[in-house]
Protein backbone atom coordinates (compact mmCIF):
# COMPACT_ATOMS: atom_id res chain seq x y z
CA UNK A 1 0.00 0.00 0.00
CA UNK A 2 1.24 3.49 -0.84
CA UNK A 3 0.06 7.03 -0.26
CA UNK A 4 -1.87 8.20 -3.28
CA UNK A 5 0.05 11.46 -3.69
CA UNK A 6 3.40 9.66 -3.48
CA UNK A 7 2.25 7.03 -5.97
CA UNK A 8 1.07 9.57 -8.52
CA UNK A 9 4.30 11.55 -8.12
CA UNK A 10 6.52 8.49 -8.44
CA UNK A 11 4.80 7.47 -11.67
CA UNK A 12 5.06 10.94 -13.23
CA UNK A 13 1.42 12.03 -13.13
CA UNK A 14 2.07 15.10 -10.99
CA UNK A 15 4.22 16.29 -8.12
CA UNK A 16 3.12 15.58 -4.55
CA UNK A 17 2.38 19.29 -4.18
CA UNK A 18 0.14 19.14 -7.23
CA UNK A 19 -1.73 16.00 -6.11
CA UNK A 20 -4.83 17.74 -4.72
CA UNK A 21 -5.34 19.72 -7.92
CA UNK A 22 -4.68 16.59 -9.99
CA UNK A 23 -7.36 14.66 -8.08
CA UNK A 24 -9.84 17.47 -8.72
CA UNK A 25 -9.03 17.56 -12.43
CA UNK A 26 -9.03 13.80 -13.08
CA UNK A 27 -11.24 10.85 -12.26
CA UNK A 28 -8.93 8.92 -9.93
CA UNK A 29 -10.79 5.92 -8.56
CA UNK A 30 -10.39 2.35 -7.35
CA UNK A 31 -11.32 -0.53 -9.62
CA UNK A 32 -13.89 -1.78 -7.10
CA UNK A 33 -15.58 1.66 -6.89
CA UNK A 34 -15.30 3.26 -10.35
CA UNK A 35 -17.89 5.97 -9.65
CA UNK A 36 -16.35 7.15 -6.36
CA UNK A 37 -13.51 9.63 -6.93
CA UNK A 38 -10.53 9.59 -4.60
CA UNK A 39 -10.04 13.03 -3.06
CA UNK A 40 -7.59 12.46 -0.19
CA UNK A 41 -3.94 12.59 -1.36
CA UNK A 42 -2.85 10.84 1.84
CA UNK A 43 -5.08 7.78 1.33
CA UNK A 44 -3.20 4.46 1.25
CA UNK A 45 -3.98 2.50 -1.90
CA UNK A 46 -2.99 -0.64 -3.77
CA UNK A 47 -1.30 0.57 -6.98
CA UNK A 48 -2.84 -2.25 -9.02
CA UNK A 49 -6.34 -1.12 -8.02
CA UNK A 50 -6.01 2.56 -8.93
CA UNK A 51 -7.57 3.90 -12.12
CA UNK A 52 -6.90 7.32 -13.67
CA UNK A 53 -9.63 8.44 -16.04
CA UNK A 54 -10.67 4.80 -16.26
CA UNK A 55 -7.20 3.45 -17.09
CA UNK A 56 -4.83 1.42 -14.88
CA UNK A 57 -1.73 3.20 -13.63
CA UNK A 58 1.15 3.49 -16.08
CA UNK A 59 3.67 0.71 -15.29
CA UNK A 60 3.32 0.76 -11.49
CA UNK A 61 5.77 -2.14 -11.17
CA UNK A 62 8.56 -0.31 -13.01
CA UNK A 63 9.89 0.23 -16.52
CA UNK A 64 12.42 -1.88 -18.39
CA UNK A 65 13.00 -1.04 -22.05
CA UNK A 66 15.23 -2.26 -24.87
CA UNK A 67 16.03 0.82 -26.96
CA UNK A 68 17.70 1.04 -30.36
CA UNK A 69 19.76 4.18 -29.75
CA UNK A 70 20.19 6.37 -32.84
CA UNK A 71 23.37 8.23 -33.67
CA UNK A 72 23.73 11.66 -32.07
CA UNK A 73 21.88 11.13 -28.78
CA UNK A 74 23.66 11.25 -25.43
CA UNK A 75 23.00 8.96 -22.45
CA UNK A 76 22.85 11.87 -20.02
CA UNK A 77 20.26 13.75 -17.97
CA UNK A 78 22.16 17.02 -18.42
CA UNK A 79 20.16 19.28 -20.79
CA UNK A 80 23.42 20.94 -21.84
CA UNK A 81 24.31 17.67 -23.59
CA UNK A 82 21.08 17.54 -25.62
CA UNK A 83 19.73 15.86 -27.64
CA UNK A 84 19.25 13.18 -24.97
CA UNK A 85 18.14 9.59 -25.34
CA UNK A 86 15.36 10.24 -22.82
CA UNK A 87 13.68 12.59 -25.28
CA UNK A 88 12.57 9.46 -27.13
CA UNK A 89 10.27 8.55 -24.23
CA UNK A 90 6.79 9.81 -23.31
CA UNK A 91 6.89 12.87 -21.08
CA UNK A 92 5.35 11.05 -18.12
CA UNK A 93 8.13 8.45 -18.13
CA UNK A 94 10.72 11.23 -18.02
CA UNK A 95 9.34 12.53 -14.70
CA UNK A 96 9.14 9.21 -12.84
CA UNK A 97 10.86 8.79 -9.50
CA UNK A 98 13.19 6.90 -9.36
CA UNK A 99 14.22 8.48 -12.64
CA UNK A 100 14.50 6.40 -15.80
CA UNK A 101 18.16 5.93 -16.65
CA UNK A 102 20.36 3.90 -18.97
CA UNK A 103 22.08 0.69 -17.93
CA UNK A 104 25.61 1.79 -18.71
CA UNK A 105 26.17 4.23 -21.54
CA UNK A 106 26.72 4.39 -25.27
CA UNK A 107 28.56 7.48 -26.44
CA UNK A 108 26.97 10.02 -28.75
CA UNK A 109 28.44 8.46 -31.88
CA UNK A 110 27.57 4.86 -30.95
CA UNK A 111 24.27 3.29 -31.98
CA UNK A 112 22.40 0.17 -30.99
CA UNK A 113 21.04 -1.72 -28.03
CA UNK A 114 20.79 -0.07 -24.65
CA UNK A 115 18.53 -0.76 -21.68
CA UNK A 116 16.55 1.94 -19.90
CA UNK A 117 14.95 1.38 -16.51
CA UNK A 118 13.77 3.09 -13.35
CA UNK A 119 14.96 0.16 -11.22
CA UNK A 120 18.04 1.52 -9.48
CA UNK A 121 19.12 -1.82 -8.02
CA UNK A 122 18.98 -3.42 -11.46
CA UNK A 123 21.23 -0.72 -12.93
CA UNK A 124 23.84 -1.36 -10.24
CA UNK A 125 23.61 -5.13 -10.67
CA UNK A 126 23.91 -5.17 -14.46
CA UNK A 127 26.78 -2.67 -14.52
CA UNK A 128 28.74 -4.33 -11.75
CA UNK A 129 32.09 -5.78 -12.89
CA UNK A 130 31.06 -8.99 -11.12
CA UNK A 131 28.07 -9.52 -13.39
CA UNK A 132 30.06 -9.94 -16.63
CA UNK A 133 27.22 -9.47 -19.12
CA UNK A 134 28.52 -10.33 -22.62
CA UNK A 135 27.94 -7.53 -25.11
CA UNK A 136 28.50 -7.78 -28.87
CA UNK A 137 29.54 -4.77 -30.94
CA UNK A 138 30.02 -4.25 -34.67
CA UNK A 139 32.90 -1.86 -35.32
CA UNK A 140 33.77 -0.32 -38.67
CA UNK A 141 37.47 0.55 -38.93
CA UNK A 142 39.39 3.00 -41.12
CA UNK A 143 41.95 0.36 -42.20
CA UNK A 144 42.07 -3.37 -42.71
CA UNK A 145 42.08 -5.53 -39.61
CA UNK A 146 45.18 -7.54 -38.71
CA UNK A 147 44.21 -11.20 -38.00
CA UNK A 148 46.79 -11.19 -35.21
CA UNK A 149 44.35 -9.06 -33.20
CA UNK A 150 42.14 -12.11 -32.64
CA UNK A 151 44.76 -13.71 -30.39
CA UNK A 152 45.83 -10.40 -28.85
CA UNK A 153 42.30 -9.46 -27.77
CA UNK A 154 41.66 -13.01 -26.50
CA UNK A 155 44.82 -13.04 -24.38
CA UNK A 156 43.58 -10.51 -21.83
CA UNK A 157 46.87 -8.62 -21.95
CA UNK A 158 45.90 -5.51 -23.91
CA UNK A 159 46.65 -2.44 -21.81
CA UNK A 160 44.67 0.72 -22.50
CA UNK A 161 46.18 4.14 -21.97
CA UNK A 162 45.51 5.32 -18.44
CA UNK A 163 44.33 1.90 -17.21
CA UNK A 164 46.20 -0.08 -14.54
CA UNK A 165 44.44 -3.39 -15.30
CA UNK A 166 44.53 -4.97 -18.77
CA UNK A 167 41.31 -5.59 -20.67
CA UNK A 168 39.58 -8.86 -19.89
CA UNK A 169 39.78 -11.44 -22.69
CA UNK A 170 37.54 -10.44 -25.62
CA UNK A 171 36.37 -12.37 -28.67
CA UNK A 172 37.14 -10.76 -32.03
CA UNK A 173 35.68 -11.99 -35.30
CA UNK A 174 36.71 -10.33 -38.56
CA UNK A 175 33.52 -10.10 -40.61
CA UNK A 176 35.02 -8.09 -43.47
CA UNK A 177 38.46 -6.52 -43.90
CA UNK A 178 37.26 -3.38 -42.09
CA UNK A 179 34.31 -4.74 -40.09
CA UNK A 180 34.84 -6.44 -36.74
CA UNK A 181 32.50 -8.19 -34.34
CA UNK A 182 33.77 -7.83 -30.80
CA UNK A 183 32.34 -9.53 -27.70
CA UNK A 184 33.19 -7.95 -24.33
CA UNK A 185 32.32 -8.91 -20.77
CA UNK A 186 33.30 -5.57 -19.24
CA UNK A 187 32.55 -1.94 -19.93
CA UNK A 188 35.51 0.38 -19.58
CA UNK A 189 35.09 3.96 -20.76
CA UNK A 190 34.93 4.01 -24.59
CA UNK A 191 36.46 0.56 -24.46
CA UNK A 192 35.91 -0.65 -28.03
CA UNK A 193 37.27 2.53 -29.56
CA UNK A 194 40.25 2.55 -27.19
CA UNK A 195 41.09 -1.11 -27.83
CA UNK A 196 41.37 -0.54 -31.55
CA UNK A 197 43.17 2.77 -31.04
CA UNK A 198 45.73 0.93 -28.91
CA UNK A 199 46.66 -1.19 -31.94
CA UNK A 200 46.78 1.72 -34.37
CA UNK A 201 43.29 1.45 -35.87
CA UNK A 202 40.39 3.90 -35.70
CA UNK A 203 36.70 3.11 -35.25
CA UNK A 204 34.59 5.11 -37.70
CA UNK A 205 31.24 3.57 -36.69
CA UNK A 206 30.16 1.51 -33.70
CA UNK A 207 26.92 -0.39 -33.12
CA UNK A 208 25.95 -2.55 -30.13
CA UNK A 209 24.14 -5.65 -31.33
CA UNK A 210 23.37 -7.55 -28.13
CA UNK A 211 23.30 -7.22 -24.35
CA UNK A 212 23.41 -10.66 -22.76
CA UNK A 213 20.72 -12.70 -24.48
CA UNK A 214 18.88 -9.61 -25.69
CA UNK A 215 19.08 -8.43 -29.30
CA UNK A 216 17.43 -5.64 -31.26
CA UNK A 217 15.88 -8.02 -33.81
CA UNK A 218 13.93 -5.73 -36.18
CA UNK A 219 13.57 -2.82 -33.74
CA UNK A 220 13.99 0.44 -35.72
CA UNK A 221 16.35 3.20 -34.53
CA UNK A 222 14.71 5.48 -32.00
CA UNK A 223 12.15 2.87 -30.96
CA UNK A 224 11.87 0.64 -27.91
CA UNK A 225 10.21 -2.54 -26.79
CA UNK A 226 9.16 -3.30 -23.25
CA UNK A 227 10.43 -6.14 -21.11
CA UNK A 228 8.80 -7.43 -17.92
CA UNK A 229 10.25 -5.46 -15.01
CA UNK A 230 11.43 -8.74 -13.47
CA UNK A 231 13.07 -9.98 -16.70
CA UNK A 232 16.47 -10.30 -15.00
CA UNK A 233 14.97 -11.83 -11.86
Amino acid sequence: MKRLDQLLANLGYCSRREAKAYLRAHAVTLAAAPTTPLTDPAKKVDPTAVRVDGEPLDHPDGLLLVVNKPHGLTCSHDPREAPLIYELLPERWRTRNPIVTTVGRLDKDTTGLILLTDQTELVHRLTSPKHKVPKIYHATLDRDLDPALIDLFAAGTLQLDGEKVPCAPATLRIVEPRLAELTLIEGKYHQVRRMFAAVGNHVTALHRVTFGELSLADLPPGQWRELPPDYFG
